[in-house]
């Protein structure tokens, strides 16, 4: 087994596709399929089945991505070292990020970061703070960020940024800039999917003040903070999202938004690196400037 069938069998393995491995490596399937029959010949086993379009690993499979991933890391890190010695930092780095952090922190950070290491590129997986979670904890990632804790075992979380959590309304509404949560909850309220940060944030904090889901009158469950807020826009019902993502249409009088009297929401947004694996140094690097970028 070859450093190249390792790269092909771990993006195969991460995108559960032939085919977007193939494009992430720039290798017609056909090459990509004949590295993972060789693969297979050589192990005795079978990595991938079919189901359809489905791409699913087997037991075997999952058995060897972690060992595969920790060596693809090695020859990373020692890449990574010698361009070290050049000065610079170089190279790709994937970091997934729940859809707050991602649409309207992160961005910024990548251009300040890339201006000093023209290097360096980035791709940003969005998804939500479980799904995210859930790749670095089986080695999908090394970094994510994320607006909740959700693995308190196996991965090192990291605050870097304050967030607060806002109740939204159409301006025909006119909410107080202060409301009570009773008050709030007369209106229909729109709410994130399961597995949003942004939802396990607002309902603990709900719970806190004696309010439980059953007692929200729910006029739907969006899969983006974007749908939210056009929901909202559009009169469908109010919402609890963050101010990051609602900072322009506020200064722009398109929403308007409220706290909620006693109940100052807050929370941190991580970074989340998995306990049994080093960073490779771009990705030490980013994370360095991203955390110590927040504090000055």
């Amino acid at each position: 087994m070859d450093i190249h069938q390792m790269r092909v069998f771990a993006s195969v393995y991460r995108h559960r596709s032939f085919s977007k491995a193939s494009r992430e490596l720039h290798l017609t399937q056909p090459t990509i399929s004949n590295h993972i029959a060789n693969l297979e010949t050589e192990l005795n086993c079978r990595l991938f089945d079919r189901a359809g379009r489905r791409t699913i690993p087997t037991e075997e499979a999952k058995a060897l991505y972690a060992g595969v991933q920790d060596i693809i890391d090695r020859v990373d890190n020692l890449k990574d070292a010698v361009g070290g010695l050049r000065g610079g930092v170089e190279g790709e780095l994937v970091i997934g990020a729940s859809s707050i952090p991602a649409t309207y922190i992160l961005p910024a950070i990548a251009a300040a970061f890339r201006a000093k290491h023209p290097g360096a590129s980035f791709h940003i997986r969005v998804g939500d703070t479980a799904g995210i979670t859930d790749l670095v904890v089986n080695h999908e990632l090394l970094l994510g960020v994320v607006g909740a804790k959700m693995e308190h075992g196996r991965l090192d979380y990291q605050p870097f940024i304050e967030d607060e959590l806002l109740l939204i309304a159409p301006p025909g509404l006119k909410l107080k800039p202060k409301v009570e949560l009773a008050e709030a909850i007369k209106h229909p309220f729109l709410l994130r999917e399961t597995g949003s940060g942004t939802r396990r944030i607002m309902l603990e904090y709900m719970a806190r003040q004696g309010t439980a889901p059953k007692d929200l009158n729910v006029a739907a469950v969006l899969g983006s903070t974007d749908a939210v807020k056009q929901a909202v826009k559009s009169g469908l019902g109010v919402s609890i999202v963050s101010k990051f993502a609602v900072a322009d249409e506020i200064a722009d009088a398109k929403l308007t938004a409220s706290c909620i009297a006693g109940m100052k929401m807050v929370r941190p947004f991580y970074a989340i690196t998995h306990k049994r694996r080093s960073l490779a140094r771009r990705y030490a690097e980013f994370l360095e400037y991203m955390l110590k970028g927040q504090k000055t």
